[in-house]
């Protein structure tokens, strides 16, 4: 019987499953983290984008944990530099025009079982819990209130 592979840091980051209790481990073993900014892509997805104070087990300091609408952790994402949201989006979604920035570079991610093709939630009918009248959509898809 083979051993599972070891899993690595961002892996175990992941494993927290919900963002109270990964913030809580970033805090606890690696220095705590800097809140530098969260965007949320339709309803049901949200990154927070983090700068992790003391990196050393993590392939970048620079992280973003994707959640869904209630803190489940659905990603965690390490790129090299401060990611663009835009930029995040057109990783995902490359076939998503309207996502033009410059491709992060990625150096490592992780999922769980929260996860699923994010794309989804850009489409025409993308499930949305606001009434027509009061939503717009987003820059490459998804529901927004209406401002």
């Amino acid at each position: 019987m083979s051993e599972a592979p070891p899993l690595s840091a961002l892996d175990r980051l992941a494993a927290s499953h919900s963002l109270g209790d990964l913030l809580e481990v970033l805090r606890a073993g690696f220095g705590g983290y800097e809140l530098l900014s969260h965007h949320a892509q339709g309803e049901f997805h949200h990154d927070v984008v983090l700068r992790v104070k003391q990196a050393r087990a993590l392939p970048s300091e620079w992280l973003v944990v994707s959640t869904n609408c209630n803190g489940g952790v659905k990603e965690v994402v390490a790129t090299r530099e401060l990611a663009d949201p835009v930029g995040l989006w057109r990783w995902r979604c490359p076939d998503n025009a309207e996502f033009d920035a410059p491709l992060p570079e990625v150096l490592g991610f992780a999922r769980t079982h929260h996860h699923f093709d994010p794309c989804e939630l850009l489409v025409t009918d993308a499930r949305s819990e606001l009434r027509e009248e009061h939503r717009e959509r987003q820059r490459g898809g998804g529901w927004k209130c209406r401002t």
